[in-house]
């Protein structure tokens, strides 16, 4: 895990100015049966596991999200429910079935609230993590951004209309075996 106390944050950033975003690429999936539609495979009982292992990390960090806003997929609707934020609003969004980053990053734009959490499909969530990180995290995984990869980014924007190339500062990163293995 990667995590940057609050106080190491740029000068200009308090608890009232800042965005946070939690990029999350879906928990690992089932491919049991190669003939079901992409869109319909579920996760796999490692994926189940993680995707709890990374919603109790982020409760444990603080890191719960005014919404959540997901793909369509089986794999992503199942990873938010998994995540147990049962208590957090869900918009499953049928654009960011893999959707590129630029894509992903317009139905940010339209978000509500001070902490989203998106969860969507590689390689343009982890296209859109890198695009939106000023400095990358110190983290052998993050070019890879593995299935449940998860970064917290405190943005330097006030409303998410704003959001762009290199805003984000990385508050923390996790992959799921580094909180089930």
């Amino acid at each position: 895990t990667i995590r940057v106390p609050y106080a190491q944050f740029s000068s200009c950033m308090t608890e009232n100015t800042y965005l946070r975003l939690i990029l999350m690429r879906h928990a690992k999936s089932s491919w049991d049966d190669p003939c079901m539609d992409d869109h319909d495979r579920p996760l796999n009982g490692r994926g189940r596991k993680s995707a709890t292992a990374v919603g109790k990390w982020l409760r444990t960090h603080g890191y719960v999200p005014d919404q959540i806003l997901s793909s369509t997929a089986q794999r992503t609707v199942e990873t938010a429910h998994g995540l147990g934020l049962n208590d957090v609003p869900t918009h499953l969004i049928p654009a960011l079935y893999m959707a590129g980053p630029d894509r992903i990053l317009a139905q940010l734009h339209r978000a509500q609230g001070r902490c989203i959490l998106m969860l969507g499909h590689n390689p343009g969530i982890g296209w859109l993590a890198e695009m939106l990180v000023r400095a990358p995290p110190l983290h052998g995984q993050f070019g890879d951004y593995p299935t449940g990869a998860t970064l917290v980014l405190d943005l330097e924007a006030v409303e998410w209309a704003t959001v762009s190339r290199g805003t984000g500062i990385v508050a923390a990163f996790i992959t799921p075996r580094e909180l089930t293995d």
